[in-house]
């Protein structure tokens, strides 16, 4: 007869698994990419822990749902594995999404540890049940707009769409760059590629930060742009990281170089960083991003926090402050900053990066923060 894990995660003795529930977006409109090398990172490092021997004998095991990048699907899925009995949530990619199910799991006495998500209000109020691996939106952006601003570029235009994630970037960028002489336009992303151009010229701008999805509206604004000889000298940016990924590239071929973002890795990494991702490379058949990292540091993590602290839920959320883990990007610890409500690592590695327009596949460090 098979006992269900009980729903407060009390510790167990029969040496049945550990349960980790997984938030992944693995279908569209989900950036089903990121969710692969996030799920990649996770599984990595989940049969890392178990070729070990487990936590105290006692294997983990990965219950992964997929988000699609839905908040309700999100906020029902930290339900229905709290209902499982998994002693902590783990993932998510889209800030939005991780938003629902932070707050879902504060409301439920879940502890989760948020891979990859940087939106910094991912709760209303502080709590202690929440922890994140990924740095927070207001630092990786303000880092993007001092590179802007040694760059020279300082009338910045930005194509967005309706969202928090997008809006509270947009507010970071012009609380930034507002004191330092540089200016924020907001563009409508529903404008017409060709039209948007024309609002590029007759603005001046020197710079095109793309707040929007991918594939598209992405890519057709990208390809205009590149397109038009009026504009033969402006920036196109993307902060949020979308130039990170093979599809990106496949998409846009030359087209999608020289294109900066935010990428949180160190340089070099390393030997731990290095073996990590030596292993991602083989599972994705392509270069790790860094989501597949932040993937791996989060169960990590998770890992530690287990074998000193156990699976009781509420032990877990206290020892966030206590976490000490060398993880594959330099040591994590978690700590309150400022006008964060959760648990934060200040702060991962941060780069702005682009790709080599004289070879598309390698990678650029343009600025580090």
């Amino acid at each position: 007869m098979n006992t269900p894990p009980s729903p407060s995660g009390a510790e167990h003795t029969d040496g049945s698994s550990i349960r980790l529930g997984a938030l992944v977006p693995l279908t569209r409109p989900g950036w089903v990419e990121a969710g692969r090398h996030l799920l990649a990172g996770l599984d990595l490092a989940v049969r890392e822990v178990n070729d070990a021997g487990g936590i105290d004998d006692r294997p983990l095991e990965l219950v992964v749902r997929d988000t699609a990048a839905d908040p309700e699907r999100a906020a029902a899925a930290v339900e229905e594995l709290a209902h499982l009995g998994v002693a902590a949530v783990v993932g998510e990619y889209h800030s939005v999404v991780a938003r629902a199910a932070a707050a879902r799991a504060d409301a439920l006495g879940v502890p989760f540890l948020c891979s990859s998500a940087v939106l910094d209000t991912l709760t209303e109020e502080p709590t202690e049940w929440v922890a994140r691996v990924a740095p927070a939106q207001s630092y990786g952006w303000r880092i993007y707009a001092d590179f802007l601003l040694r760059a020279g570029r300082r009338r910045i235009a930005v194509a967005t769409q309706p969202s928090v994630y997008w809006a509270s970037g947009t507010r970071v960028l012009r609380d930034h760059l507002a004191p330092r002489g540089g200016t924020v336009l907001e563009l409508d992303a529903t404008l017409t590629p060709e039209a948007l151009c024309d609002a590029l010229v007759d603005h001046d701008a020197t710079a095109l930060l793309l707040l929007v999805g991918h594939p598209e509206p992405a890519v057709p604004i990208v390809r205009a742009v590149r397109g038009d000889r009026r504009l033969a000298e402006i920036l196109i940016g993307a902060p949020a990281g979308q130039p990170e990924f093979a599809e990106w590239a496949a998409a846009l071929g030359e087209d999608g170089a020289g294109i900066p973002f935010l990428r949180y890795l160190p340089e070099p990494l390393g030997p731990l960083g290095e073996r990590v991702g030596k292993e991602l490379r083989e599972r994705l058949g392509e270069a790790p991003s860094f989501v597949a990292f932040e993937g791996w540091d989060t169960v990590a993590v998770l890992a530690a926090v287990l074998r000193s602290h156990g699976t009781d839920r509420a032990a877990i959320a206290e020892s966030w402050p206590r976490v000490a883990v060398e993880g594959t990007r330099r040591p994590i610890q978690f700590s309150r900053m400022p006008g964060i409500s959760v648990w934060q690592w200040a702060w991962t590695p941060v780069q702005v990066v682009d790709r080599d327009p004289a070879e598309p596949d390698r990678f650029r460090i343009l600025h580090a923060g």
